[in-house]
């Protein structure tokens, strides 16, 4: 049999995805509403989330709607934060919507193989010391 160059990862589930997305959006527009008013200034909740994934991703692998769900955002295939710049680059493609919906075998976007980015699972210190029964 022939062996895979990509290596094995447990990616997150596009349910865990969405649902991460979904809360990191009602927060843009929430914190857009303070802002100005988002009927007239359309680009300034997705200029919130485009700085969110920035800042968020490229230095905690997490957005607030990730640590929720427990997944965070790394580089491929080496599993460390992927920085600012393509955060950022993850972020504006994120925004377009369309490469986030056209995804590979590894549940991997256009916007995650332009950033060199995966999706996983996260966990948390609490679930590390129920596993090694502690």
């Amino acid at each position: 049999m022939g062996q895979t160059t990509e290596p094995l990862v447990t990616r997150a589930s596009i349910g865990r995805r969405f649902g991460a997305l979904l809360i990191d959006w009602i927060l843009c527009v929430l914190i857009a509403g303070a802002f100005g008013d988002t009927r007239h200034s359309p680009w300034l909740a997705p200029s919130i989330l485009v700085l969110e994934y920035t800042l968020f991703v490229g230095f905690f692998t997490q957005t607030p709607g990730m640590w929720l769900t427990r997944i965070r955002c790394v580089s491929f295939p080496d599993g460390n934060a992927i920085g600012a710049i393509r955060a950022l680059l993850r972020g504006l493609l994120l925004a377009l919507l369309i490469p986030a919906l056209i995804m590979d075998a590894l549940g991997r976007g256009l916007h995650d193989k332009a950033a060199g980015s995966i999706m996983v699972p996260a966990t948390r210190p609490a679930d590390d010391a129920t596993t090694s029964g502690k």
